[in-house]
């Protein structure tokens, strides 16, 4: 990708260096999960845009923050390392391309989200979380939070490497902004509150798939603005099918269990964010059709 020259986007807050960055996490009961348990929650939670906790089950995503968030008000200074600076970059480029496009779709503005670069253990207004989760995105205070480190392992355990992998990440997670922007996310969450877990799973499922077609918009818009090199969306759509659900069970040594899913397959995944790259269109994203 070519984004050393794109717009740095200030609505990063850089807590690297922070005591709250390595505070305590909350309590995981991993000790009531197997080997094969604890890694599905973590590989799961890498680039799926939801705090790792909500995974586990211990607490809901209702934009209701906890007794124990935190929330420090005000710009940091940024550190001007690569991660960071290409994550400021790719969170510019966001901005511009849902600065025009959220409200083409919605009728309304688009309020950019917060990037929270945090290190080792965060507290969120969703709840606390390890880096080890991977990033996720909390509806309570809309920030993105992530461990700039994830970049190594989503290349090196994962098989993802790239910087389009990468933006790939942050799209996603930005999608899951402008769904909550938009009301879907809530009324999503409110809808599986009466339905079993079966269905419930379907629904999240549903949500995840538009996050990656979301993603893929800003892709089609991106590749607009010459900043793609050759093989960046092979990149990206690698990554997608990294992370489906059949592949993360099977790579447990699990059986695959559709009835399970709460992302969708490898083959969804791809589909989803190939069709956002290829129509740039908001309107092509329902999955809640398909």
């Amino acid at each position: 990708m070519r984004w050393q020259d794109l717009r740095r986007s200030d609505n990063v807050e850089d807590h690297r260096n922070d005591d709250a960055s390595s505070g305590h996490s909350a309590r995981l009961p991993i000790g009531q999960l197997g080997i094969g348990g604890v890694m599905i929650v973590g590989v799961i939670s890498l680039l799926l845009g939801q705090n790792p906790l909500q995974v586990l089950g211990l607490i809901p995503d209702h934009g209701v923050s906890t007794p124990n968030a935190q929330q420090t008000p005000g710009k940091r200074e940024h550190a001007k390392d690569p991660a960071s600076e290409f994550s400021r970059a790719i969170l510019a480029s966001t901005e511009e391309v849902w600065g025009k496009a959220y409200p083409a779709a919605f009728g309304t503005e688009y309020t950019p989200a917060k990037l929270y670069l945090f290190r080792g253990q965060v507290k969120s207004a969703c709840g606390s979380a390890s880096s080890a989760m991977g990033p996720f995105y909390c509806s309570a205070d809309q920030k993105v939070y992530i461990d700039l480190s994830f970049y190594d392992e989503l290349a090196k355990r994962f098989g993802a490497p790239g910087d389009f992998a990468n933006a790939y990440v942050l799209a996603h997670e930005i999608g899951h902004h402008v769904q909550n922007l938009a009301g879907i996310s809530g009324k999503v969450h409110q809808k599986q509150q009466q339905l079993s877990k079966k269905q419930g799973n379907a629904l999240s499922v549903k949500l995840e798939l538009q996050a990656d077609c979301l993603a893929g918009v800003w892709g089609h818009y991106a590749a607009q603005q010459k900043i793609l090199e050759p093989g960046d969306i092979e990149a990206g759509l690698a990554a997608a099918n990294a992370i489906g659900d059949d592949t993360l069970q099977r790579s447990a040594g699990q059986a695959i269990t559709p009835d399970a899913f709460t992302h969708g397959s490898s083959a969804q995944r791809m589909h989803w964010f190939k069709q956002g790259l290829e129509s740039g269109a908001v309107s092509s994203c329902n999955t809640f059709k398909s």
